[in-house]
């Protein structure tokens, strides 16, 4: 089966084609980014104004990296929420009306709990003992610069909710610290390269106390990064780089410790991470190290699939094509996931 995927939930309008749910033959991202890098974030309407104008040549690259036409692609997939209101209305509109053209199935897709799917997919030239392996019943965590979310995950149709921010997602206080210190945007990538270069440091930051909880909390962290700075910015030993380091140890100890606990809870040894906070590698370090300990294993997406792609939506999209079909052959529909 080949499926289309389309994902414009954000600045990125993507496309991908994926076979039978696992083999990525072609994954297209095209990013408004540096447009909105001037205003410190996202800027919806000039998101949803450049995927307008983006979303066909996009679609079409994909089919031809791919090597397919439209008359090779057997079902549709998109995201249908969650995400900017005008950003999913370009790319649900657009798979609708491909959909009916073509005569196929199109399958509308959560973003957030495709963004664990990623783990299940083979990228070309992707080592076979790191691509795919991963199995379920499993814990997963998706973090981003908009969600924060513990799921046990039973099969790729029931996704339990079992623990998510209550204030700001992490990928977003990443973006909010790094204004503190004033070293540009998007926040994540600066945060972990500064961080890398800092061997140790006397700041600590401290963790929302939630007991007993499996939810996150990161409004005071950023509050507590925001005293600090505004206090010792002067000094002369004055180091963002340290402060940068603190925080990313605070962040990713919380991340870490939840999701480990949730894994202990319920007596299940797979954990999926997902998002494009997959991507800092300090969390990939500390995960895969503590997990171990307790005889967890941890999967990460490649780097390609951790930030916003549609190779994830085509992936999970597969999964619920096949279910509703068992050999994949059905009339047109649209069926929510």
């Amino acid at each position: 089966m080949n499926v289309l995927g389309i994902e414009t939930s954000c600045d990125e309008t993507a496309a991908s084609v994926v076979v039978d749910g696992v083999k990525v033959l072609s994954n297209v991202v095209a990013s408004s980014l540096k447009e909105h890098a001037a205003f410190g974030g996202i800027i919806p309407e000039i998101a949803s104004r450049r995927q307008i104008e983006l979303i066909y040549p996009v679609v079409q690259m994909a089919l031809n990296k791919a090597r397919v036409g439209f008359d090779d692609i057997d079902a549709l997939a998109v995201t249908h929420s969650p995400g900017l209101m005008g950003s999913l209305l370009v790319g649900l509109c657009f798979a609708r009306g491909l959909s009916r053209a073509l005569n196929k199935p199109l399958i509308e897709v959560d973003h957030v709990q495709a963004h664990l799917y990623a783990n299940f997919l083979k990228l070309p030239k992707q080592p076979k003992e790191t691509a795919g392996t991963a199995t379920l019943p499993a814990i997963g965590l998706v973090v981003s610069g908009g969600h924060t979310c513990l799921y046990k995950i039973k099969d790729f149709r029931r996704f339990e909710s079992i623990g998510q921010t209550r204030d700001d997602a992490a990928g977003e206080a990443f973006d909010k610290v790094a204004r503190i210190l004033k070293l540009g945007y998007p926040g994540g990538p600066i945060i972990d390269r500064l961080a890398k270069g800092v061997f140790s440091t006397a700041i600590r930051f401290p963790q929302a106390d939630l007991k007993g909880s499996l939810d996150f909390s990161f409004s005071g962290l950023k509050t507590a990064v925001l005293y600090y700075v505004r206090k010792h910015q002067l000094d002369k030993d004055f180091s963002a780089a340290q402060v940068a380091c603190a925080f990313q140890k605070s962040v990713v100890g919380s991340l870490v410790e939840k999701s480990l606990l949730a894994c202990q809870r319920s007596k299940i040894k797979i954990l999926l991470i997902g998002g494009g906070v997959a991507a800092n590698s300090r969390l990939r370090e500390q995960m895969q190290a503590q997990a171990a300990r307790s005889g967890i294993t941890v999967f990460f997406p490649p780097l390609a699939l951790c930030l916003d792609n549609a190779a994830m939506i085509a992936g999970l999209g597969s999964v619920v094509a096949s279910a509703l079909t068992g050999k994949g052959k059905f009339g047109i529909l649209t069926q929510r996931f």
